[in-house]
């Protein structure tokens, strides 16, 4: 049922009856969040709010949400269409919890944003909200980063997004998933809307990385590709960079905590120096690069003037890469805000610092106290903006 922004919500008050109908008792966490919620004279004015119920980063401890807490918030938001977003990652909510979102996100038609990040939910968990999602037509962002949902759970969601024609960003990050690259990238191939896809911490290999790079030949939606903390080498890193040679649609490639080496940083320098000319931020953070690698990086950055963000700590600087950084820095081709070094100098020699910036360097929580730029921090969102109710 579609609610008039004009006036003025009561979620707190409905959650109260909702619970005394379901005879539950209240969860403090949610009545707060639905409280400040009323209280914000901008809902009035705004296209959509997110409600913000994540069990984690507060001042002081908090009773988390649990599955008996989930029906009485369904029936709040069943009639509160302008909640377009809904976070609630690090509670403690399990498979049948699932089954109560399951059932919600069936109903629900105007829910663009669901984070159920490190949550407790298994393989039937996933098959419940996949299964959901078949049907629901306005998600378009998911989270279920660091459920163990294992490679079953991963299969429902290979599964669904055959099927899913709004889902644009998901993230099955720390999944526990080993082999379900073939089939994620077998779903690549149909060309869904998805623009956005995170694989981190998979256990992927070269032979996975082979199977998404055949894939996404034929792909012209995805834009962000995350493979974070997998086991790709060099080999990898080839299939990549022939990818890159004629692929037009990917922006930010996130190959931050793989072993791609100084070969692997080669050939990626290669397609990006003299072919690829759409990518504009690539993440090599601790990936065993040395100063040549590091340096044939540099030189593709000169060379090529899309690639605008480049990342690169936690490699082993020799003064070459040192030399090469500062002087991109310096000139005004590579912004302060787009890198994670600082050049400084030590008895006139060039030297590296590091900065606090990223691609999403709070992926898995932002700071209660802001010291650097959001947007330095998370550059990612600014590059492949997916959901306003983040």
């Amino acid at each position: 049922m579609a609610q008039d922004t004009a006036v003025r919500p009561d979620l707190h008050l409905h959650y109260v009856q909702a619970c005394q109908k379901l005879g539950q008792p209240e969860n403090p966490l949610i009545a707060r969040v639905l409280q400040e919620a009323d209280e914000n004279e901008e809902i009035r004015c705004t296209k959509g709010i997110t409600l913000k119920i994540a069990g984690n980063n507060h001042p002081v401890p908090v009773q988390r949400v649990r599955d008996d807490d989930l029906g009485a918030l369904a029936s709040v938001l069943s009639h509160a269409a302008f909640v377009k977003g809904l976070d609630l990652a690090y509670n403690v909510l399990t498979d049948a919890g699932a089954e109560t979102m399951a059932t919600f996100l069936q109903e629900n038609s105007s829910l663009r944003y669901l984070n159920l990040t490190f949550n407790d939910l298994g393989m039937s968990g996933a098959e419940l909200i996949a299964r959901a999602l078949h049907r629901n037509t306005s998600l378009v962002h998911m989270r279920m980063t660091g459920n163990k949902i294992g490679d079953q759970g991963g299969m429902f969601f290979a599964s669904m997004l055959q099927r899913n024609s709004t889902l644009e960003k998901l993230d099955l990050g720390d999944c526990d998933l080993e082999e379900t690259t073939v089939h994620i990238a077998q779903m690549l191939k149909n060309n869904p809307p998805l623009v956005e896809l995170h694989l981190s911490k998979h256990e992927m290999k070269n032979f996975g990385v082979e199977r998404l790079c055949e894939a996404l030949q034929e792909n012209s939606s995805l834009r962000y590709l995350d493979l974070s903390c997998n086991k790709i080498t060099a080999d990898g890193a080839r299939f990549l960079g022939e990818l890159l040679k004629h692929n037009q649609s990917l922006v930010i490639l996130d190959l931050k905590a793989n072993r791609i080496e100084d070969p692997g940083a080669t050939h990626l320098s290669e397609a990006l120096s003299l072919h690829n000319r759409t990518l504009q931020a690539l993440s090599v953070v601790s990936c065993s690069i040395t100063g040549k690698g590091l340096t044939a990086l540099s030189n593709a950055i000169k060379s090529n003037m899309i690639l605008s963000h480049i990342y690169i700590w936690g490699n082993t600087f020799d003064e070459d890469a040192c030399m090469s950084f500062s002087e991109l820095v310096q000139s005004g081709r590579l912004k302060p805000n787009c890198t994670d070094v600082a050049p400084f100098q030590v008895d006139g020699r060039a030297q590296l610092a590091e900065l606090s910036h990223g691609l999403h360097r709070e992926y898995y929580w932002a700071p209660r106290h802001r010291v650097v730029a959001h947007s330095a921090a998370n550059a990612s969102l600014a590059l492949v903006a997916v959901s306003e109710y983040l």
